[in-house]
């Protein structure tokens, strides 16, 4: 038996579309990176960008449960000394909504140019509306 090893011009990209309204945070985000890395083909290789693309709508409607709504902290640095900030998830759903899920699902992918790469086929919108509709975003099943 040989290995099915496909060529990057080989590769077909499709597009997905998840509503995220009443979903839970993590495991809307686990499902978006499996199907971002490509493992739900059965041609997945880990060393390319196999994914799929994945249009995600009514970012600010997500759910997180437990106490994480004041308890989960969102932390930067300005690269000073002191330099340190601090959100919870309350402030930053207000603010940005859409960096809560693209965080989530950043910690999920590879920490490499590959996953870079992948975090880009990745599109987040806070209301119900997208510029995605000429790419006809199958819905995916979550």
């Amino acid at each position: 038996m040989r290995t099915l090893a496909l060529k990057s011009e080989q590769i077909k990209k499709d597009w997905y579309i998840v509503d995220a309204d009443g979903q839970v945070l993590g495991r809307l985000a686990t499902r978006i990176a499996t199907v971002l890395r490509g493992k739900h083909k059965p041609t997945f290789s880990p060393h390319l960008d196999m994914g799929d693309c994945v249009v995600v709508t009514n970012a600010d409607k997500i759910v997180a449960t437990g106490a994480k709504e004041v308890q989960k902290v969102y932390w930067r640095h300005s690269g000073f000394p002191g330099g340190q900030k601090t959100k919870n998830l309350e402030t930053m759903r207000k603010k940005h909504p859409e960096r809560v899920i693209e965080n989530a699902v950043r910690g999920m992918l590879p920490h490499n140019r590959l996953g870079r790469k992948m975090l880009k086929h990745l599109k987040v919108y806070a209301g119900p509306d997208h510029p995605h509709q000429a790419q006809q975003p199958k819905p995916l099943d979550i």
